[in-house]
C-alpha cells in the first residue's frame, strides 16, 4: 500500500491511536496530539475504526468516469497498437486527439514499442576455465581539481570548467571475475591496444591465458589496430550486437561496483587523489570483497581453487 505522501501516521499508527481510545481509554485530544494530527482527523479514524473499515488510504479514483474513454474504443486501440502504429497515427484512423491515445497506452502498458515484444529469457552463462573470456570495456569520468556538487551537494557550485575527461578500463575474466583496471587519458586505439597488452601480461603473471576478448562496439575496438594487435597476439575477438550491452553484462556490472564503491564513494581532494586510490580497491576486489556469483567468494580465492 503506497501512502499519501504528507501522511502523519501508517496503518500501525492509525491503529494504535484508535486502541489508545477505545482500550486504554485515552481522551481523543490527547491521542490526536501523541499522533501529531488534528482531532477532526482523529475522530475520522475512529467511525472508520468502529465500523470495521480499512484504515489504509481509500483511492482518490471516482466512482464513475462518464468521460472516460469507451471500452470499445480502447479495444481499437490496443488493436493498432498491435499493429505497431504510432500514438498520432492511431489518433488520426480514430479521429481522436493524440494525447487521449498516449493516456489509453499508458493505461494498457502499451506505451512503447518495446511493450509489444515478448520478455526476452535471461541469458546467463560463464566460462568453466580463467582465462577462456575477457570482457573489455571503458568508463569515461570527468577529472576535476577540487570537489564539486556530487561531493559537497547540488548547492556547491565547485565545478572545474575545462578539467578534461579520462577513461577508465577494465577487463574481467568471465569465470573467476578477476579484474585490472587501468585510468588512461583517452580511449582511442592506440591507448585502448596498450591497455590489452599490459592485461595479457598482468593475468599471465597471475596464471591466466588469455584466450577470448569479448568487447562493444566502440570506435577503438573496431579499428583495424585493435584488429592486427589481436591477431598478433593470437587473440579470438568477440563482438556484441549493437544496442545489446547485456551480452557484456560482466565488464557493465563491474564498472557499476567500480563507480559505486571506488568513483563515489569518498570525497576525493580531486582526480589524481582519486586516481591513486584505485590500485588499493582493486587489490582488495580481486582479494577480499565476496562476490555474489561466486559463491560470496573472492574473485583470487576461486582463481587459487580451480
Amino acid at each position: 500500500m503506497e501512502l499519501h505522501a504528507n501522511a502523519r501516521l501508517s496503518v500501525e499508527g492509525r491503529r494504535l491511536l484508535c486502541r489508545r481510545v477505545r482500550e486504554l481509554n485515552w481522551k481523543v485530544a490527547d491521542a490526536a496530539f501523541a499522533g501529531g494530527i488534528s482531532e477532526r482527523r482523529a475522530y475520522e479514524w475512529l467511525a472508520r475504526f468502529d465500523a470495521g473499515e480499512t484504515l489504509a488510504d481509500r483511492s482518490s479514483r471516482p466512482k464513475s468516469s462518464p468521460k472516460k474513454t469507451p471500452a470499445s474504443v480502447e479495444a481499437a486501440i490496443v488493436r493498432l497498437r498491435t499493429l505497431r502504429k504510432t500514438a498520432s497515427t492511431i489518433a488520426a484512423i480514430l479521429q481522436m486527439a493524440v494525447s487521449t491515445v498516449c493516456a489509453v497506452l499508458a493505461r494498457v502498458g502499451l506505451n512503447r514499442l518495446s511493450k509489444l515484444e515478448p520478455v526476452e529469457p535471461a541469458n546467463r552463462y560463464c566460462r568453466r576455465h580463467a582465462g577462456e573470456l575477457i570482457h573489455l570495456d571503458i568508463k569515461t569520468l570527468g577529472r576535476f581539481r577540487r570537489p564539486g556538487k556530487r561531493a559537497l551537494g547540488q548547492g556547491a557550485d565547485r565545478r572545474s570548467r575545462k578539467a578534461g575527461w579520462e577513461a577508465v578500463h577494465v577487463a574481467v575474466d568471465d569465470a573467476t571475475r578477476l579484474s585490472y583496471v587501468e585510468v588512461l587519458p583517452d580511449q582511442t586505439a592506440a591507448t585502448t591496444v596498450g591497455f590489452l597488452h599490459r592485461a595479457i601480461a598482468w593475468f599471465a603473471r597471475h596464471g591466466v591465458i588469455v584466450q577470448e576478448v569479448m568487447t562493444d562496439n566502440g570506435s577503438a575496438y573496431v579499428s583495424r589496430l585493435w584488429a592486427a594487435t589481436c591477431a598478433e597476439v593470437g587473440l579470438v575477438h568477440i563482438r556484441t550486437r549493437p544496442y545489446r550491452p547485456r551480452t557484456n553484462g560482466k565488464a557493465e556490472r563491474f564498472i557499476q561496483t567500480l563507480l559505486r564503491e571506488w568513483a563515489y564513494a569518498a570525497t576525493y581532494r580531486d582526480s589524481d587523489h582519486r586516481r591513486a586510490v584505485l590500485p588499493e580497491w582493486v587489490r582488495y576486489y580481486n582479494t577480499q570483497r565476496p562476490h555474489g556469483s561466486l559463491g560470496h567468494k573472492a574473485p583470487m580465492t576461486v582463481l587459487a581453487a580451480a
